[in-house]
């Protein structure tokens, strides 16, 4: 196939590149330029967010366009419309988070998500930006439009930084404050499974919405943990720590606690249903994969993922982890 990857070198747009090049697919990304294109793909360069930011791709024809766009919707529907009629399929990257928060356990693609508009062009929240790309898209392509809705996304290249904080904290050893229960299930996707999964969804002609997350229970949070230290091989002890004290204590679930959620926050984001995706040929890599391949590329860049711009850092401060374990 011709791929068109809007973005393509920043942890899931890089997914998609380098997975299509891996299958010998034609590869041509579409950034600003701020990060090297993976070695053997096609670099055209642009600001879609600025005026006449969508020069470079006026021309040219693809099998696929790949958008993982999660700001103004206005910049999907631009790029959505300009490329209509010289694309076969258009494959949005979108979220779960586009039902209203919480969302209840078993929630497949119907529920109902929130308002949006394609036309917004402000400063638009996470939710409402991808709602509203997805209208973009599917205005423009209709039924060709493929809407990808991950939840929790892990892997190599990570730049929000959940994985990669488990990883480093337990690389440097000691006792490690570990929350609730080890056996709290898990639901995630590593992202060379999803650009895997959507790219052989979209050359197979499908369209619509698929929640593209692994089955509820994947693994769970002791398996996720237990799984660092082995593969950072460290001498970090697991202290687990019940869920209430350590929500009593002030700890932020999700964000000063990555991946761990619960009550609603965890119906949210570890219980969806995936049984669309799935019957569709999703398939996801073993835990250790992707907590292995995260490890190798995070020591290959010094053992600190680069920030995403206008994302706050996530993990414990070293001041409230103390608190935590002195309790």
């Amino acid at each position: 196939m011709k791929l068109l990857v809007l973005g393509g070198s920043d942890f899931v747009g890089r997914a998609f590149a380098e997975e299509a090049l891996s299958l010998g697919h034609d590869v041509t990304v579409f950034n600003r330029g701020t990060r090297a294109a993976p070695a053997g793909a096609r670099a055209l360069r642009g600001d879609r967010s600025a005026p006449g930011g969508l020069a470079a791709i006026q021309r040219g024809e693809w099998d696929v366009v790949v958008d993982t766009w999660s700001s103004a919707p206005s910049a999907v529907r631009d790029a959505a419309n300009l490329l209509a009629g010289r694309a076969e399929h258009y494959v949005y990257v979108s979220s779960r988070s586009v039902h209203p928060y919480p969302t209840a356990a078993g929630a497949d693609e119907s529920a109902p998500v929130v308002e949006a508009s394609p036309d917004d062009g402000g400063d638009v929240d996470y939710v409402h930006a991808k709602a509203g790309g997805e209208l973009a898209a599917v205005a423009a392509f209709g039924d060709r439009a493929l809407l990808a809705r991950p939840g929790l996304i892990l892997g190599p290249y990570e730049n929000i930084g959940r994985l990669p904080w488990w990883l480093s904290r337990i690389a440097r050893g000691g006792t490690v404050p570990a929350p609730g229960s080890p056996g709290l299930g898990l639901q995630y996707i590593d992202a060379r499974d999803l650009a895997l999964w959507c790219l052989d969804a979209a050359g197979r002609g499908l369209g619509g919405a698929y929640n593209t997350v692994s089955v509820p229970e994947f693994t769970t949070m002791g398996e996720l943990l237990e799984t660092c230290v082995r593969v950072t091989g460290s001498d970090a002890e697991l202290r687990w720590i019940d869920a209430g004290t350590v929500l009593a204590a002030g700890v932020q679930q999700w964000t000063d606690l990555p991946i761990w959620a619960v009550d609603e926050g965890h119906e949210t984001m570890h219980q969806g249903d995936a049984s669309k995706a799935v019957a569709a040929g999703l398939r996801c890599r073993p835990v250790e994969e992707t907590v292995a391949d995260t490890w190798t590329w995070l020591t290959g860049i010094g053992g600190q993922a680069p920030p995403r711009p206008g994302r706050p850092p996530v993990g414990l401060t070293p001041e409230a982890e103390a608190k935590l374990l002195s309790l």
